[in-house]
């Protein structure tokens, strides 16, 4: 559904470092940081890239703004999370756990970036 997200930050080392260690727990390999000082994580499906914003203002999260990762176990998304939170995420929401949504159940676990995004970790539990 979408092509891309890209988040903002004021220090692209301290965020590539955090996103470095929770995109390794899906499998990514580490961010490219380009000519212009952003940083990339690529696959065939889509993109994440962290920049300092264009405008030269500084970065700021997005009030009610949430990134979703896909993680294929629970298992997965407390990794996530562990990695995260070793590497200057910051726990946010309720504690990783089983959540319904009428009959969909999902495991989620949140956190914040270095720069205050929220992010979900997030498994689809098959349904039985």
């Amino acid at each position: 559904m979408f092509s891309h997200v890209m988040v903002g930050s004021n220090d692209i080392a301290k965020s590539k470092q955090f996103y470095d260690a929770i995109m390794a727990v899906s499998g990514y390999s580490e961010g490219v940081v380009d000519a212009k000082g952003r940083c990339f994580y690529l696959s065939k499906d889509g993109l994440l890239g962290i920049t300092k914003p264009i405008n030269g203002e500084p970065a700021t999260h997005g009030n009610g703004m949430t990134v979703g990762f896909k993680l294929s176990s629970p298992d997965l998304v407390d990794a996530w999370y562990a990695a995260g939170v070793a590497n200057g995420g910051t726990p946010c929401e309720d504690p990783p756990g089983f959540r319904t949504n009428g009959d969909m159940v999902l495991y989620l676990a949140y956190l914040r970036d270095p720069s205050g995004n929220k992010l979900c970790g997030t498994h689809f539990v098959p349904s039985a």
